[in-house]
């Protein structure tokens, strides 16, 4: 149904917009693609945290995975229940393990930094973790994410340590670790997906 809709608004731009080659109209389907499918797939996320009791927590992860899931990206589900889904255990999920596991020192900074460890170790084998529908090719704009993915999970963490709430501080470990898991190699195994850059190279800029 969100493919039928995004085709006809993207037929109903070409017609606008006679300029338009296949090459962009594919372009332009694909950004409708996401665009429209954020967001019943962010009604749905959030109609499941409300049912789980976990509505205020959900929005607090979404927010605070932003700069570390925006800088090193991830896997992509091809169809959009698998995206629906993969979104909820992501947020919806974190949230809810958050809530209800509780880690007393000294395990919650031996996990902490196990994380980061992890975390730095994946993200300079992968981060941009970018996709063949959405590559990312120019050797600085790589370069630029990689170093912002360091920071951000750096510093989630080093909140995660800091801060007195117990829920917001699992919430940093089990977040990022989740979005250090979506992209490594295994889950673009798993999930039959291909890094961008593997597919088309880099450029030189």
């Amino acid at each position: 149904m969100i493919d039928k809709i995004c085709l006809f608004l993207t037929n109903k731009i070409r017609k606008e917009v006679p300029d338009i080659d296949d090459e962009r109209a594919e372009v332009i389907n694909y950004g409708l693609q996401i665009l429209v499918g954020e967001v019943p797939k962010t009604f749905v996320m959030l109609a499941v945290a409300y049912f789980l009791g976990v509505f205020e927590l959900t929005l607090i992860t979404f927010l605070l995975l932003i700069p570390y899931r925006g800088a090193s990206g991830g896997f992509h589900l091809h169809s959009h229940l698998g995206c629906i889904i993969a979104t909820c255990i992501q947020y919806s999920g974190v949230a809810l393990l958050s809530k209800y596991i509780v880690f007393g020192e000294p395990l919650e900074y031996i996990l902490i930094a196990a994380t980061w460890i992890f975390g730095m170790f994946m993200v300079k084998l992968y981060a941009p973790a970018d996709t063949e529908d959405v590559p990312i090719l120019a050797k600085k704009d790589r370069r630029k994410k990689q170093i912002a993915s360091y920071i951000s999970l750096t510093v989630g963490l080093i909140i995660a340590a800091i801060v007195q709430d117990p829920i917001i501080s699992n919430i940093l470990i089990f977040g990022n670790l989740v979005q250090t898991l979506t992209i490594t190699k295994l889950a673009y195994r798993l999930t039959n997906n291909k890094y961008g850059y593997e597919v088309y190279g880099t450029s030189i800029t």
